[in-house]
């Protein structure tokens, strides 16, 4: 007879990004593009508002996971259009990534980039499993971010409750991604950035207002494809 504690509510497994899509060496050869990857949780729909609106229209592709309720990814994502000089829009399956515009992962699905020799980036969807009780997850973004972009990619985990995106942090780092955390004392919650902090996965570690001007350098080092 077992004495495990009773509970009336069962909890589901906590899984990792393997149970969307595999981690793969990055391969040279793809699109040279940069992409910007940005993960977020609690505190994070102000935190991406300070971020996002304090950069330039001459930026490359964004692709930003929040956890959010399916009901609001639309409704954030207009908002955040109305204030910043960056077009914000909820990701489409399939679409091609764009410059100067932010893709915010529908609240029903992982978003995910994908590399198309033809067409440089896209968006794609998996309606999935959660991974690590998300979906969106915002690992399942970085490990697409690490197979497909590997040092073209630039990886950004702001505040946010748990550990979602600490792995996938690292991953693009392994990739040759260069990778920012929120520093604590500008977080609403430390949970995300101080496990990616915690594993080495952060290059650089910046309060939330120096993070925008820190990107615009970065792309200046490594300039995007800008056809807009």
């Amino acid at each position: 007879m077992s004495n495990a504690p009773f509970s009336p509510f069962p909890v589901a497994p906590s899984l990792s990004a393997d149970a969307i899509l595999p981690s793969q060496p990055y391969r040279q050869g793809g699109s040279r593009q940069t992409v910007i990857l940005i993960g977020a949780s609690t505190g994070g729909t102000e935190a991406l508002r300070v971020l996002l609106s304090a950069l330039p229209l001459q930026m490359p592709p964004i692709l930003v996971t929040q956890h959010m309720p399916e009901m609001f990814t639309a409704s954030f994502a207009s908002r955040l259009d109305a204030q910043c000089a960056l077009r914000v829009k909820e990701a489409e399956a399939g679409e091609h990534l764009r410059p100067g515009v932010v893709y915010i992962a529908p609240g029903h699905s992982h978003l995910l980039l994908k590399t198309v020799a033809s067409a440089g980036y896209q968006a794609e969807l998996n309606a999935g499993s959660p991974v690590n009780r998300h979906r969106p997850s915002v690992d399942v973004l970085f490990r697409s971010g690490a197979n497909g972009a590997g040092p073209h990619a630039i990886g950004v985990i702001l505040t946010g409750m748990g550990r979602d995106g600490a792995n996938g942090l690292l991953e693009l780092k392994r990739a040759g991604a260069r990778t920012i955390a929120q520093d604590e004392a500008s977080c609403v919650v430390f949970g995300m950035p101080k496990e990616a902090i915690a594993l080495g996965a952060a290059d650089e570690t910046l309060p939330l207002n120096a993070i925008a001007a820190r990107l615009v350098a970065m792309v200046g080092q490594r300039p995007a494809a800008l056809s807009l």
